[in-house]
């Protein structure tokens, strides 16, 4: 099976996570995905395969040499995003000629180079695409189908010379979960790869410093006829408090290494309100700076309307910066196996997050790599296929250059 026929597969998963079930996995689409997927690692032959009642997947391939190879991973994630319907996912194989996609005819959904000029890239090339009504799940789907596919390879092509290597793969990475209940020490890897990355030749090691704002508003309700100097109003407690955030660091006004305050829910009446942050920068001082203008804020609505405000904070992850950079020859191999591949690595900072992020921190350094989709999380997520194809080669000749210079 190749790794776009495992693809299409995986999609009609309905695997989208879900952050208010607080179990785990949080769908138990994951847990039915999981278990098609041990099938597929025991028909290839892999070994040490488990899967655990939360979803986590490990499996080994053996090592076909007697060289000292370090022991490495590969991983990817079940889920995919809350942020649009995963449920009877309808994946469309186009070869792109260029110009607009028709997406869904009905709705006259339409995919256009005009708002993803990026497409342009891809003329020639079969892409797969949605019908406009779901997304599509290459985040993180064709990840999973390039390491599976890449391990189905390396199986049946034993001239390949490679060491023990393992993968694995999480639930409720979407959620930021999907670190919570890895076992590092269980997966035995001096080093891995997360398999998420966007458009062919990703290749990432940098990450946001991550946190998750709620701040609620109590307010005070009486008659609107008699409310004067008596009401407060806590939905205009929120609306005051998010004009008080710097309006230049919102997503939409930002790129690169640049931060920012992302709203990203808010509910409110007269009684009582609460707005939801996810909060962003790749410099760990000015992460630091940005939790404690929240506060800040706080401390000034409460000093002029007195009890009104509190602010819920936690930290989600940290920037793999800090953990892999002094490891930096794990990155310098994959950037030599994707140019041995015939791919132009792009080595950027990710403005997102992945397991790796976290799992590096758990003292399993993780760069991440491309899996080769595009506009995630959307309706308008789309695929080209050869770059899954060659996220899978990558994968092979990670393994094949590791043996070589061991």
């Amino acid at each position: 099976m190749n790794p776009l026929e495992r693809f299409l597969r995986y999609v009609k998963f309905d695997t989208e996570s879900n952050e208010e079930s607080g179990v785990t996995p949080s769908t138990p689409g994951q847990l039915i995905l999981a278990r098609q997927i041990v099938k597929e690692l025991e028909e290839i032959g892999l070994e040490d395969i488990s899967l655990d009642e939360r979803s986590y997947i490990m499996a080994t391939l053996p090592a076909n040499t007697t060289k000292q190879v370090p022991v490495i991973g590969f991983i990817a994630h079940l889920d995919t995003s809350p942020d649009l319907s995963g449920k009877n996912v309808n994946p469309k194989v186009v070869n792109y000629t260029g110009g607009d996609i028709l997406l869904n005819e009905t709705d006259h959904i339409v995919l256009s180079p005009n708002m993803f000029p990026e497409l342009n890239d891809y003329i020639g090339q079969d892409i797969v695409v949605t019908d406009g009504k779901t997304l599509l799940g290459a985040d993180d789907k064709a990840g999973v189908s390039a390491i599976i596919s890449a391990m189905a390879y390396l199986r049946n092509h034993p001239e390949i010379e490679h060491g023990k290597i393992r993968i694995g793969f999480t639930p409720d990475e979407e959620i930021g979960q999907g670190a919570n209940h890895f076992d590092v020490e269980k997966f035995g890897c001096e080093w891995a790869y997360t398999i998420d990355g966007g458009q062919i030749g990703e290749l990432e090691y940098e990450n946001f410093n991550a946190a998750a704002a709620k701040i609620s508003f109590k307010g005070l309700n009486v008659h609107p006829g008699t409310a004067k100097d008596k009401m407060i109003n806590a939905s205009l407690l929120a609306l005051e408090y998010a004009s008080l955030l710097p309006a230049d660091q919102r997503p939409e006004h930002t790129t690169k290494y640049e931060g920012f305050f992302h709203l990203i829910q808010m509910n409110g009446s007269v009684e009582s309100a609460s707005l939801s942050y996810i909060v962003r920068d790749h410099d760990r001082a000015l992460f630091e700076d940005k939790k404690e203008l929240l506060q800040s804020l706080v401390d000034k609505l409460n000093t002029k309307y007195p009890n009104s405000t509190t602010l819920e904070l936690r930290d989600q992850y940290y920037n793999m910066k800090e953990k892999v950079e002094p490891k930096k020859y794990i990155v310098d191999l994959a950037f030599e196996a994707m140019t041995a591949v015939g791919v132009k690595p792009i080595v950027k900072p990710i403005r997102g997050g992945t397991d790796g992020a976290r799992l590096s921190f758990m003292g399993l350094p993780c760069p991440n790599i491309f899996a080769g989709g595009h506009n995630f999380h959307g309706r308008y997520e789309f695929l080209p296929v050869p770059s899954l194809r060659k996220s899978m080669e990558t994968i092979i000749k990670i393994a094949e250059l590791l043996t070589h210079k061991s």
